[in-house]
């Protein structure tokens, strides 16, 4: 028996507590592409697999004590934030954490319209943001969240996400213009 999509992320993971492998999987399917893209967005190409698998082990090593205080979706986002910061701080610091090398950079195929030098380009740019800005801009972008959604999820009123957004928006460019 497959389960579908429509059942609560509650109720699967009441069945995977009790013992209900089933139930991981379709966990597993509905948010992989979710976390996948939000990697994809902080992490160098060559470790954005590596870490999604990460963020899914933690998930299968924490979900037994999840509790239910926020949405599962939250969790998730908190601990691939975690999972992301934790790959960083085991980079050696000989190595740009930031940056994938350009020989490996120019095997990659150009994905959602931008070629790998705009990529490498726009990573080294997020990079460089403070923690908040670059927050609100995965939010936006890698989460396609509205931003009401996002003022919910940052615990703010709606102009001051806006507002957050465009700051975090014009640092960005700053960033980016050595690269225009």
């Amino acid at each position: 028996m497959t389960i579908r999509s429509v059942v609560s992320d509650e109720h699967l993971i009441q069945r995977y507590k009790q013992g209900d492998l089933e139930a991981f999987e379709a966990l597993y399917q509905k948010y992989l592409p979710v976390v996948y893209k939000r990697v994809r967005f902080v992490v160098p190409e060559r470790d954005i697999e590596d870490v999604t698998q990460e963020v899914f082990i933690g998930v299968l090593k924490s979900l037994q004590s999840f509790r239910g205080d926020s949405q599962f979706s939250t969790w998730l986002r908190t601990l691939t934030n975690y999972k992301v910061a934790e790959f960083y701080r085991k980079r050696t610091r000989k190595q740009d954490p930031r940056e994938a090398p350009l020989v490996e950079a120019e095997l990659l195929p150009a994905e959602d319209g931008l070629h790998v030098e705009d990529r490498v380009a726009l990573n080294k740019a997020l990079a460089e943001l403070t923690d908040k800005y670059r927050e609100v801009i995965v939010l936006r972008f890698a989460d396609g969240m509205s931003f009401e959604e996002m003022a919910q999820t940052l615990g703010s009123n709606l102009e001051a996400t806006k507002s957050l957004f465009r700051r975090a928006l014009a640092a960005l460019r700053k960033n980016l213009e050595p690269n225009l």
